[in-house]
């Protein structure tokens, strides 16, 4: 018998759940599917785990310990992705990083994330099954 296991959600606690959910489906061009007292979830392709941001008065201290890394599709360079997400409420982030091929950046709940030069296909059609 096999135990093999697959991410289906990525649970991100956030002050503000919809704000962090909208600034998510700009930057990866997904869609909410369900909103409820306790968060909202976002989807891509039903490949995809899902985002579910969830409502927490926790205070952010440090660096996070896991984040995304995200790359460019089609024609866009990794400055040009930068330069878009800034214009969706990104800010660039120092976090003693050194020079590299990526930039870090935190969304608008101040969680970071890094924007690649690694260029990637586009997810295929059609959205998730929720």
């Amino acid at each position: 018998m096999s135990y093999d296991v697959r991410l289906g959600d990525i649970v991100i606690d956030c002050r503000n759940p919809q704000v962090a959910a909208e600034f998510w489906c700009a930057a990866l061009r997904y869609r909410i599917t369900e909103t409820d007292e306790t968060g909202v979830a976002v989807a891509g392709h039903s490949s995809a785990p899902t985002l579910l941001f969830l409502a927490s008065s926790d205070r952010k201290l440090h660096k996070n310990r896991i984040h995304f890394d995200v790359c460019p599709i089609g024609e866009a360079t990794r400055d040009e992705e930068v330069a878009r997400l800034e214009a969706l409420g990104a800010t660039r982030k120092d976090v003693g990083q050194s020079e590299g091929s990526w930039v870090v950046m935190a969304d608008p709940d101040g969680n970071e994330f890094c924007v690649m030069r690694t260029m990637l296909p586009p997810e295929p059609e059609p959205f998730h099954h929720l």
